[in-house]
């Protein structure tokens, strides 16, 4: 069971807890979309309710959760197996690749959306999209892991500090490198934001793996110099960078969403002025169910709800932390890693977005902001941490073979 500091008798963290975190943030992000999309002319329970934001959003989270379950159970047997540890993460990079690409071929990008970040199902008959850019964060997280655990990868994790096997240039960097930059490149053509929270993600993980510090050095300045060009390369990110240093210069332009989103934050007070009570979502804070929905939580429920996101999120990081620590091999340590800094960063991003403390990102927050794309990969991702929990009890308890 490996290093009995890292597989400890009785494990702090047990799927049960974890999922039901998650779920409470699911469910309070269902209510605040519900109650950021209301509309004065017709009832929120209506005969169409399946077709508005709340609605689809409720689908989603049904889904979710069945995914979610169906994730960790497929999961508890599925690490336990070395043909699907050793194809799995670079099959999963190579598909989250081909849609990344997909997106910006004519037919297949989806032209209501105005973007390429977007894939159209309407070709299989589904009238809605998906972002290939959510896929793409549990694929990097999986392969990085995949990488970094190398040859050991279902052998006993061994003790932090200590690396799993030699970290060589040729077998782990190098291909680590090539890999983040393809996923950087093709989703930070659309969404810098993400590109950006993939970075840092792959930076903390070939860290935490133990990658040499002149490579990660010569690696930092090269995806440095990466974001700037794609900084540059799209003149309103540069704007959105601008109207930040003085959100007040142009109130009624590029700084009327961040003067909007403190407004919201500071009607709220400490209880808010009541769940439905908001005014800012009736036009006057654009994304108000989005990217913005941190805002009318705030607004709505007061420090008090807004406190409470920011600690479910916190004890969301401390049990993935924890389940990291006492995973049983190094790949699963090392994803239980990743899937732990990609929710935890990208919902810090979007909070200090949302209380302007960064320029604008795009970013969402997860489990919260009304979309289906980054809620299913969330829950898939949720799945996995659980199954790597229940394997590290197992192996406490003895009883880790099979997977069953």
């Amino acid at each position: 069971a490996g290093d009995a500091r890292l597989n400890p008798a009785v494990p702090a963290v047990t799927p049960a807890a974890l999922i039901l975190v998650v779920t409470a943030l699911m469910t309070f992000g269902l209510v605040m979309i519900a109650s950021a999309t209301i509309s004065l002319d017709r009832p929120l329970l209506g005969a169409n309710f399946l077709h508005t934001p709340a609605g689809r959003q409720a689908v989603f989270v049904a889904v979710g959760l069945v995914l979610m379950g169906l994730t960790f159970r497929f999961s508890v047997w599925a690490l336990a197996s070395p043909r699907i540890c050793r194809w799995a993460p670079p099959i999963l990079f190579a598909v989250a690749s081909l849609l990344l690409i997909a997106a910006f071929l004519p037919g297949f990008a989806d032209p209501r959306r105005g973007s390429s970040r977007w894939l159209s199902l309407s070709p299989v008959g589904l009238d809605f999209g998906v972002q290939p850019s959510e896929l793409a964060k549990l694929a990097l997280v999986a392969v990085l892991a995949w990488l970094v655990a190398g040859n050991n990868r279902l052998k006993p994790a061994l003790p932090a500090g200590r690396g799993a096997d030699p970290r060589s240039l040729k077998r782990v960097f190098l291909p680590a490198a090539v890999m983040t930059g393809l996923c950087i490149g093709l989703v930070g053509k659309e969404n810098l934001g993400t590109a950006v929270l993939l970075a840092a993600v792959a930076g903390l993980m070939l860290t935490v793996g133990g990658c040499n510090f002149l490579h990660l050095t010569a690696l930092a300045g090269a995806g440095i110099a990466g974001l700037t060009g794609l900084l540059f390369a799209a003149p309103y990110r540069l704007q959105r960078i601008i109207a930040f240093q003085d959100i007040w210069a142009d109130p009624q332009g590029k700084g009327y969403q961040p003067i909007q989103s403190l407004t919201s934050i500071a009607s709220g007070g400490w209880l808010g002025v009541g769940l439905g009570a908001g005014i800012q979502k009736f036009g006057y804070l654009p994304e108000s169910h989005t990217d913005f929905i941190f805002a009318i939580v705030c607004e709505e429920t007061g420090l008090l709800g807004g406190g409470l996101v920011m600690m479910l999120f916190c004890a969301f990081a401390w049990m993935g932390m924890r389940i990291m620590l006492a995973a049983v091999t190094p790949f699963e340590r090392m994803l239980a890693f990743g899937i732990t800094m990609v929710v935890s960063l990208q919902a810090a991003m979007n909070i200090a977005v949302v209380t302007v403390s960064i320029p604008t990102t795009g970013v969402p927050l997860p489990m919260l902001s009304a979309g289906g794309s980054g809620l299913l990969t969330v829950c898939i991702g949720v799945g996995l941490l659980a199954a790597i929990s229940e394997r590290s009890r197992r192996a406490a308890a003895g009883r880790l073979g099979s997977g069953r």
